[in-house]
């Protein structure tokens, strides 16, 4: 579907969550069509991709940056609807932006302390907005799809990694006493790079042939009282400045298979660049269910403004529509 004529103007609010950006669209952004979430983000994905770009790519966004829009929910009892997005597509779930889209709520007015009920396209999250402004987020079931995969990875040689599900495909790699940390950002880049190639060409996926899109090298820390530092490349190539909450998900569902970490026990997770989040896990019929706890803070807010005659009003790499 062409971009439309009519240039529009979205409302939004930013926000961080661990150093990670959030952009909210609050208003603005046209009616989905779709019985459920799950169809709503299959037609933005399909008919909608150029307001994606709008809002993530350049000139106003950033390969950095997630974003949501709020929708109607579907499901009972729930407080929004949430579609999340980045520069490359569409993303399953977003821990980090799920605290993002709280915290944006309750600087909103739309919610205040106690427990909330959100709906994304791969289920229902419980989040705990607390009195001192964390968030607490009970993901969707994590679970891990293969243990012990190695790959053939070019440059790297042999590297051995799990396969695990925690609202986003992952592919996690024990880097052991490495030094995770922003002077080795070039070298972890193109390490993740070479190791996403060789998950695509190697033909390794999550269930059903689905694409794993983001990989994660986690390894010792030395801060007190953090059990692990991570680096997660997502999708389109860009690093997590938080530790990644869907990431962090995927890891307790790995450490429980491994009977490294028992239900109810805090797992403390540090990002690349020092953040934190706070994890454990519930088993629920037999399935990991993680609970992240993190904090956002509010950056900006404001409309985002396509000016006639922009050639560049839907984003760079998607063509200006004819103003109308």
């Amino acid at each position: 579907m062409a971009p439309p004529s009519n240039l529009p103007r979205l409302s939004f609010v930013d926000s961080h969550t661990g150093g990670e950006p959030t952009r909210v669209i609050t208003a603005g952004f046209p009616q989905l069509p779709g019985a459920n979430l799950t169809e709503q983000r299959a037609t933005f994905s399909r008919d909608f991709d150029h307001w994606r770009s709008l809002i993530n790519n350049e000139p106003r966004g950033h390969e950095v940056l997630v974003s949501a829009v709020l929708v109607e929910p579907r499901a009972p009892d729930c407080v929004a609807g949430v579609i999340f997005f980045n520069d490359a597509g569409m993303l399953g779930m977003c821990g980090h932006g799920t605290i993002g889209a709280v915290a944006t709520l309750a600087y909103l007015g739309k919610l205040g302390p106690g427990v909330h009920r959100l709906e994304t396209p791969v289920g229902v999250v419980s989040a705990t907005l607390h009195g001192d402004g964390r968030v607490s987020v009970a993901n969707v079931a994590a679970r891990r799809h293969r243990a012990g995969v190695t790959l053939d990875v070019p440059g790297l040689g042999p590297v051995r990694g799990d396969v695990a599900w925690g609202g986003n495909w992952f592919f996690l790699v024990d880097v052991g006493e490495r030094v995770l940390d922003l002077s080795q950002l070039a070298a972890l880049e193109d390490e993740t790079r070479r190791i996403q190639v060789a998950l695509n060409g190697q033909g390794v996926t999550g269930e059903g042939g689905a694409p794993i899109d983001h990989i994660e090298l986690f390894a010792h820390s030395s801060t007190p009282g953090v059990d692990a530092r991570n680096y997660v490349r997502c999708p389109g190539g860009a690093y997590d400045r938080s530790p990644c909450g869907t990431g962090t998900s995927a890891k307790l569902a790995c450490l429980a298979a491994d009977g490294q970490l028992a239900p109810g026990q805090t797992w403390v997770q540090e990002s690349v660049i020092g953040s934190t989040f706070e994890a454990s896990y519930e088993l629920i019929g037999g399935e990991v269910r993680p609970t992240i706890t993190g904090r956002a803070f509010i950056t900006a807010e404001g409309i985002l403004v396509a000016q006639p005659g922009d050639p560049y009003a839907w984003g760079i790499g998607v063509s200006a529509a004819q103003d109308g």
